[in-house]
């Protein structure tokens, strides 16, 4: 193969990831110098697309972590999950069926949905948070211990 050919892949890749910004792309643009400096030395096709593909798995497995780590360190964690098993209180009916529900997690309000489908809470039932779904608490009511 023509080794422009791996330059241009190598420039499209790191174009579409300079714009996504998404760790995606970079690692097959590694794969992509690879096989154009393979190319460089008169190797078969077959080489320089066994060497792309293996060298982009390669990079993607081993570097993928450590990259995430530090790329995406200004992702703002909200602590959302820490919510779950804990108390809340419902503001507003949580109803499934009509799609209404809201309750006082940790000092916010939130959307509000019934773990079972047909239960029905009144304001003011307190209630226990089993899940998070997007932005909705995901509640099922506080058992009365005896």
């Amino acid at each position: 193969m023509i080794p422009i050919y791996w330059l241009i892949g190598f420039v499209v890749l790191v174009g579409i990831e300079i714009a996504t910004m998404a760790l995606t792309t970079i690692w097959f643009a590694g794969g992509a110098v690879v096989a154009f400096i393979l190319s460089l030395f008169d190797t078969s096709i077959e080489i320089q697309l066994a060497a792309f593909v293996a060298t982009s798995f390669v990079l993607l497995f081993l570097t993928r972590p450590f990259a995430s780590k530090y790329v995406n360190s200004q992702t703002v964690k909200t602590n959302a999950q820490e919510l779950i098993g804990k108390e809340a209180r419902v503001t507003v009916e949580i109803n499934n069926v009509l799609g209404t529900g809201s309750a006082i997690a940790g000092g916010q309000e939130w959307t509000a949905r019934s773990r079972k489908p047909e239960a029905v809470y009144t304001v003011g039932t307190v209630v226990k948070i089993q899940g998070i779904e997007g932005v909705k608490l995901i509640v099922e009511k506080l058992q009365e211990e005896a």
